[in-house]
């Protein structure tokens, strides 16, 4: 039952405005037809609104099934005008976009009906109302009469317990008028139908009850209702639409306007469009950066060396991230007008990587699959010579570090290692495998000009440069003839064979108690324990190679050098050298970083003076450093080893800058996305005041406040997917005429590359923010008063 008692304000029906009504108590029975007939001074029919709520009121009450509406939120009014009424509208109020299929479904949608219910439904009233033959067509397809038919249908597609007619026949002619007045008589056997006429043939023709309203009060009650006692039950069935409903629903408004909906999408993508063409550039050229880093760095060793270096112990921490805060610019700055003195002494710490039999036996368990190779740079001193026309000659083999190993500085050793490809100061020795099914790094880096690969630590190689020369001071060196030559033919070089003479043998302590190298050739030479060696082969570095770290000369490998350290280690100048603070050989004083070094050119010290790790690609490169950093965790700095990335070094400073440049021109472009936004808010709100009836219509069928601005989120939601993929595939099809131009001006292939996660990213950033533009004129659109909207044209 439905009670109004002592009404005293203005109210509305279906959009008509009536004054204050004094003194009002009516009560309307279930299944009955009622007409209320009257007019107001200002000529309007009078009634009270459902439509908005009845709520609106100074003094009196509203019952419904026993339940005050004082009591009712605002979802308890939209869930009662979904689940009990049934509107029947003067201009019908259909929603033009939808087929009339739809218009029908609408309020079981917010009910929550299932798919296959709702069109069964929605079928089944259609074909009651005798529109199953127009189920696909648009209100705007339909005679007046067939569209008052779907207002109906739609009505009674929930089963309502009440339908509330505004003028059900105003709009039609008389004809048309006795079908639909037909119509509501037969659905009202089943409810309470509440009409609002100013007809009173129609009223009283049709009608159960007629109460006549005339200047805002009952003037008459045809049949007064007479309350009698009676359980009431009130349950109501919350309503919500899903964002899928709202989709289709937004979709539907939007496929009506295809030519502003594309050109909106086309403008809101401009400054996608700017963002994809500048990050498939920026991918391309750092893909080009890589791939050629990657072929000219692949070969940079990762060095250890013994030099002694100067820390700063407020930067120890980000050495040991690799100098990524410097080269990532995450570095903190001071943010002051005073300059800060401090002193550099009391933050600066000596360190010198002490490379332990532990940490070389660490190394050399590197998981061959991301490092198959490690070289070891030793200063030993091979005391060589070589029988030439039966005369026993001394020879050398020249090379940077046996020339340090004797009194120069080797604190500059490191960098220089870093250019270690140049011809002239290239290293003697080569990289180890670490397996034997891998190809050495002799084999896998020089081609074999003549002879063979080296199999036996004693087999020895000439390194040339890639024009095939080498300095004759290194082969006059060897013995090998110079004068007036300008060149050698390879097999004379094959084949030469030497002897490294072993310390005991070659140096004798004279009268004076200092060492001095011997000058009987002929008994070192013959000596059981000199190690013969022997040139099998002459190599080239290959041509696909960019970096080589074997200077042009003798190039040997490591066991030759220990073979020499172990035969040396208990020689007699190595003992009096260890136990000595000067030179043994000159006699003069030495600190003890040049003991050191002499000890080790003279044999006396097993340590590899540098080490370097070669990663079996560049992308095995980080794996290296891993495992490198893991042996520095939870130890002291002093026993921490500290190595030289330069490759990487040199990848994170071109990242860097390259990172950069896309930043700043993403800056620019993002000012379109922002215009963009903008856009799309006017937009939007252009789209509530054109669809401010169907706002209404949603409102009176129980739509809530946050269901209408779920709808024009959804609308927004639709064009930002749409103006991210449009701005997308535009930027995708703009990379084939770039790539040509940039062919053609650079010769690069492919440099423009839309990556896909890129696309993706970009399509969301553009969803997202579209919505975010149009969310405040979609919260505008649900707070209109659903009255003012029917009323709107």
């Amino acid at each position: 039952m439905l009670e109004f008692k002592n009404i005293k304000k203005t109210y509305h029906v279906g959009g008509i405005e009536t004054k204050a009504l004094d003194d009002i108590s009516v009560a309307f029975r279930e299944k009955e037809f009622v007409a209320i007939l009257g007019t107001s001074g200002s000529g309007k029919t009078t009634c009270l609104n459902i439509i908005g709520g009845l709520d609106h009121y100074d003094s009196g009450e509203l019952t419904i099934k026993g339940k005050k509406t004082s009591d009712f939120s605002d979802q308890d009014w939209d869930a009662y005008r979904n689940n009990s009424i049934g509107f029947v509208f003067q201009n019908y109020n259909l929603i033009s976009h939808l087929s009339i299929i739809a218009n029908v479904e609408l309020g079981m949608t917010l009910s929550g009906v299932s798919s296959e219910e709702k069109h069964r439904r929605a079928l089944e009233v259609l074909e009651q109302v005798g529109l199953k033959d127009h189920l696909h067509k648009k209100p705007n397809q339909l005679s007046g009469g067939q569209m008052q038919r779907v207002a109906i249908a739609r009505a009674l597609a929930n089963d309502p317990e009440i339908l509330l007619c505004d003028e059900p026949t105003g709009a039609l002619d008389t004809t048309t008028s006795v079908q639909i007045m037909d119509l509501i008589k037969r659905v009202a056997k089943d409810r309470l139908v509440i009409m609002v006429t100013h007809n009173p043939e129609i009223a009283e023709k049709y009608s159960d009850r007629i109460i006549r309203f005339q200047d805002g009060k009952i003037i008459s009650d045809s049949h007064p209702h007479q309350e009698r006692p009676k359980p009431d039950s009130f349950i109501l069935k919350k309503t919500s639409m899903n964002f899928l409903a709202a989709l289709k629903l937004s979709f539907n408004n939007l496929r009506t306007k295809k030519g502003r909906t594309f050109l909106t999408a086309l403008a809101s993508s401009i400054g996608i469009i700017g963002i994809a063409v500048i990050l498939s550039l920026s991918t391309g050229f750092q893909q080009q950066i890589d791939t050629f880093q990657s072929d000219a760095m692949s070969e940079f060793p990762i060095i250890i060396s013994q030099t002694a270096m100067e820390l700063n112990a407020e930067n120890i921490s980000s050495m040991q991230d690799r100098i990524k805060d410097k080269m990532m610019g995450t570095e903190e700055y001071a943010d002051s007008k005073e300059v800060y003195l401090y002193d550099s002494a009391e933050t600066t710490i000596a360190h010198k990587n002490i490379i332990t039999d532990e940490y070389l036996e660490y190394l050399n368990n590197i998981d061959p699959e991301i490092s198959n190779s490690i070289g070891y740079t030793r200063i030993v001193q091979m005391n060589m010579l070589r029988e030439i026309d039966n005369t026993v000659t001394p020879v050398s083999i020249s090379n940077i570090m046996t020339s340090m190993g004797q009194g120069m500085n080797l604190s500059n050793m490191s960098s220089m290692a870093n250019i270690a490809s140049m011809d002239e100061i290239g290293l003697s020795s080569y990289p180890e495998r670490l397996r034997e099914d891998e190809e050495s790094y002799l084999v896998k880096n020089y081609d074999l000009l003549a002879g063979d690969y080296p199999t036996d630590p004693t087999e020895i190689v000439l390194v040339v440069d890639s024009k095939n020369r080498i300095d004759y001071n290194k082969l006059k060196a060897l013995g090998f003839e110079t004068e007036n030559v300008t060149s050698i033919e390879f097999s004379n070089i094959i084949g030469t064979e030497f002897k490294i003479v072993s310390n005991n043998d070659y140096y004798i302590k004279t009268d004076m108690g200092n060492y001095v190298p011997g000058q009987d050739y002929e008994a070192m030479y013959d000596s059981e324990n000199s190690i013969p060696v022997k040139i099998v082969g002459v190599v080239r570095q290959k041509q696909d190679v960019r970096i080589g770290i074997l200077g042009t000369g003798i190039a040997h490998s490591d066991a030759l050098s220990q073979m020499i350290i172990d035969d040396a280690s208990n020689s007699e100048i190595v003992k009096a050298q260890q136990q000595s603070d000067k030179n043994v050989m000159s006699m003069e004083d030495m600190d003890e970083e040049t003991k050191n070094n002499f000890l080790s050119y003279l044999g006396g010290n097993a340590a590899p003076f540098m080490v370097m790790i070669y990663p079996n690609d560049f992308e095995s490169k980080d794996a290296v450093i891993d495992y490198l950093e893991a042996y520095n965790e939870g130890k002291d700095i002093e026993y921490q080893v500290f190595y030289n990335d330069l490759a990487g070094r040199m990848t994170e400073l071109t990242g860097g800058i390259m990172d950069a440049i896309t930043l700043v021109l993403i800056a620019f472009a993002a000012i379109s996305l922002v215009v963009s936004l903008i856009m799309i808010g006017i937009i939007t709100y252009t789209s509530v005041l054109e669809r401010t009836k169907e706002i209404g219509v949603l409102r009176a069928l129980g739509a809530r406040k946050k269901d209408i601005t779920r709808v024009f989120d959804a609308e927004t939601f639709i064009l930002g997917v749409f103006s991210g993929v449009l701005g997308v595939v535009i930027a995708w099809l703009a990379t084939f005429p770039i790539n040509t131009l940039l062919f053609n001006w650079t010769g690069l292939i492919g440099v423009a590359n839309l990556q896909i996660q890129y696309a993706v990213a970009l399509v969301v950033i553009s969803t997202i923010l579209t919505v975010l533009g149009g969310h405040i004129p979609a919260r505008m659109a649900s707070q209109k008063d659903a009255v003012e909207a029917l009323r709107s044209e």
